[in-house]
């Protein structure tokens, strides 16, 4: 039977009742060269760290996704989330940026945004590449460990 569009939906793949983990990129094709390797590189960093945590949890509920999918399906909005990319190439970023507080910030460089509750999200960017690079390094040493607590709490 052919793949209908909503057989593609992340929503849709078994074992996400729960729901799954984003980390969402921008669709520009900046985004695409850019942030979508930082966003798989994150991916591997969460994956290990919940391994280090030994907590049961399945792989594919950590998804790399578009902007394009989390700003049109309001159920994923409530998912627990890291957005890469900044608001110039990535929807959700610049939905997100005068809304979370900044934990980390370098005037002019990058930031780094995040809330623990009520559903944990975190939003990494820079003035360019290499900039949006450094956030989510400092992300990853500085926060990642504080944002999956709030998932693993629930928010």
């Amino acid at each position: 039977m052919p793949a209908t569009p909503s057989d593609n939906s992340p929503s849709d793949h078994a074992g996400l009742e729960a729901g799954p983990l984003l980390i969402v990129t921008g669709a520009h094709l900046a985004a695409e060269v850019h942030d979508r390797p930082l966003a798989y590189a994150m991916r591997e960093q969460v994956l290990a760290a919940l391994d280090a945590r030994e907590l049961a949890f399945d792989p594919g509920e950590i998804i790399v996704c578009s902007d394009l999918w989390v700003m049109n399906q309001d159920d994923l909005r409530t998912r627990p989330t890291i957005s890469i990319g900044s608001p110039g190439v990535n929807a959700l970023s610049a939905f997100l940026a005068s809304r979370l507080p900044s934990v980390l910030a370098v005037d002019g460089v990058f930031v780094v945004q995040m809330q623990e509750e009520p559903n944990p999200v975190a939003c990494c960017w820079g003035r360019d590449a290499a900039a949006t690079g450094a956030a989510v390094e400092a992300f990853a040493l500085r926060h990642l460990e504080a944002f999956l607590d709030a998932v693993e709490g629930g928010g």
